[in-house]
């Protein structure tokens, strides 16, 4: 029995030294990793590309479900305010670009939405993994959001992030980092 318990608690300790390169030790300060994906339409977007402005990361499980739609509900809603402080709002799903089209049009969205399906970039930024759900260890996407300064760096991390009221409390911490 001893034995059984120390091969549980090596494959324990394995996987947790997995997860933490995987990218759950980022933090604020930590330079952003680096990525393309494709877009609702098909186009490659590097976070490279948005060097110079300010960049909200923002991992959701799926399109078109009610929490999902709430929150990219509300960073629209906020959109405008967010163009003002020069941010741009990346949304990332492991749904595919066609898919994203589709929930783009059904609720006019007006940020991009940048499909993840291998989530291998879900995992670097620690938004893909073992979560607790409905009382249940799972493996999915948490939603979670980087806000990323000019200069590629972490300025902001929200975890286990509730929808409701999301948008704005990043659109707040923007704007006391812009200002």
């Amino acid at each position: 029995m001893k034995s059984y318990y120390g091969i549980l608690q090596f494959l324990w300790l394995k996987s947790s030294e997995h997860i933490k390169h995987r990218g759950l030790t980022m933090k604020i300060g930590d330079k952003s990793i680096e990525f393309s994906l494709k877009n609702q339409d098909g186009i490659e977007v590097s976070l490279r590309d948005f060097i110079g402005k300010w960049v909200v990361l923002y991992f959701y499980p799926k399109d078109d479900t009610p929490g999902c739609t709430i929150e990219a509900c509300e960073f629209t809603n906020e959109f405008r305010e967010f163009m003002n402080l020069s941010a741009v709002i990346l949304g990332i799903s492991p749904d595919s670009p066609e898919k994203h089209s589709k929930f783009i049009q059904k609720y006019n969205l007006k940020m991009t939405l940048l499909s993840d399906i291998d989530k291998k970039i879900m995992s670097d930024y620690g938004a893909y993994g073992e979560k607790i759900m409905y009382g249940k260890t799972v493996y999915g996407v948490k939603r979670s959001t980087y806000l990323i300064d000019p200069n590629g760096k972490v300025a902001q991390i929200w975890t286990n992030v509730k929808a409701k009221g999301h948008a704005v409390k990043v659109k707040e911490a923007l704007a006391a980092l812009a200002g």
